[in-house]
């Protein structure tokens, strides 16, 4: 066979199997939270064993792939794609505000009318005036004047979260201060010293879907009972790697929100591809906990924003990928040992439950 040839078609199929990957995890999209028994302060998985030489493939395939996006933006089929993508979502577009605000209005009613959830399905309250606070938020959807006393509302909610759950567990969310912050902006018709409240509420998204993806790699054991009661998700791969390998997706397109336009419109879609098709495994809970992450996404696909420097230099994007993931790591390993006393590493804590160490090397 033609050497260079192979060599194309290969370079190829790298990035075709990163789609293909993505597609098929998407049913991992499903916040285990909600469906499996789990405790916050738990011993994760140390780093040791987290960051191994197949993690590193991942992590590679999906700066490959990040890349190919970001070079594919900077030619004429690039361009090409975001007409494109701007004439089919035009009328998302137009209507990103009313969107958000039935959306909102969607979710809220939802949880309302199912009682004792504060913001998301594993969030219990069974407090009237939570009640009286989201029958507050959904009223204020209704006028673009009253926006910002909803989105005190949500922040009020969150806060509440906070007071019952701790912050590590609501660190899961800050898409909710997102929306809180998009919903006060545009309410009052301002941006946040130049930052449209649309950049906001992505950013915010990114990094919730991010410390989502985190949790897949430190506890897979709490997605093991969902796979077990649904074995197709796994699609015949093992469940360690196959929770490794949906993290990796997870991440990867979490940060690509955060990236240049077209990049972030596509895994946008992907990822919006991925919460849907959750929901016919899942069901209505998961319909409506990730609800407000949709609505969020399809605004995103939707953006026909082009103001990037970023997306002049695409070798800047294995340093941010890199730097980010290293970030977002060490903050939520950091983060949980000073709280709970948790271990980042054996080999920094060598007194460590050995009998802990064993049980997580025979999970992996």
């Amino acid at each position: 066979m033609n050497r260079p040839l192979c060599d194309l078609r290969l370079a190829a199929a790298i990035p075709l199997a990163f789609l293909v990957n993505a597609v098929v995890s998407g049913s991992a999209s499903a916040h285990v939270k909600w469906f499996s028994h789990y405790a916050v302060g738990q011993q994760p998985i140390v780093l040791e064993h987290v960051l191994v030489p197949q993690f590193g493939y991942l992590i590679l395939l999906s700066v490959v792939a990040l890349l190919a996006g970001c070079f594919l933006e900077r030619t004429p089929l690039g361009e090409t794609s975001l007409r494109a993508m701007d004439r089919v979502t035009g009328v998302l577009e137009r209507n990103t505000e009313l969107i958000f605000r039935a959306g909102c209005g969607f979710f809220i009613i939802a949880i309302w009318s199912h009682g004792g959830i504060i913001l998301t399905p594993e969030l219990h309250s069974h407090s009237v005036a939570i009640g009286v606070i989201q029958l507050v938020i959904a009223l204020g959807m209704l006028w673009r004047r009253t926006m910002p006393v909803s989105a005190l509302g949500i922040a009020v909610l969150y806060a509440i979260g906070i007071w019952k759950y701790g912050i590590f567990h609501m660190a899961d969310y800050p898409i909710f201060l997102g929306i809180a912050a998009y919903f006060a902006l545009v309410g009052l018709q301002r941006d946040f010293f130049g930052i449209r409240p649309l950049d906001i509420v992505r950013w915010s998204a990114g990094i919730t879907l991010m410390w989502a993806a985190i949790e897949k790699w430190a506890y897979p054991e709490w997605s093991f009972p969902l796979l077990d009661r649904h074995p197709q998700l796994a699609m015949g791969l093992s469940e360690v790697f196959f929770m490794r390998a949906a993290g990796t997706v997870e991440f990867t397109l979490a940060f690509a929100l955060m990236w240049t336009p077209l990049v972030r419109r596509i895994a946008a879609i992907m990822l919006t591809a991925m919460f849907v098709g959750a929901v016919f495994d899942f069901g209505r809970i998961d319909l409506i906990g990730h609800s407000m992450i949709i609505v969020v996404l399809l605004a995103i696909v939707a953006d026909s924003g082009r103001e990037s420097d970023v997306v002049h230099y695409p070798w800047l994007l294995p340093f941010g990928f890199i730097g980010t993931l290293t970030v977002v790591i060490g903050t939520y390993y950091i983060t949980h040992a000073l709280i709970y006393g948790t271990t980042i590493t054996w080999t920094a804590f060598p007194e460590i439950n050995w009998a802990l160490a064993a049980g997580i090397q025979q999970l992996i």
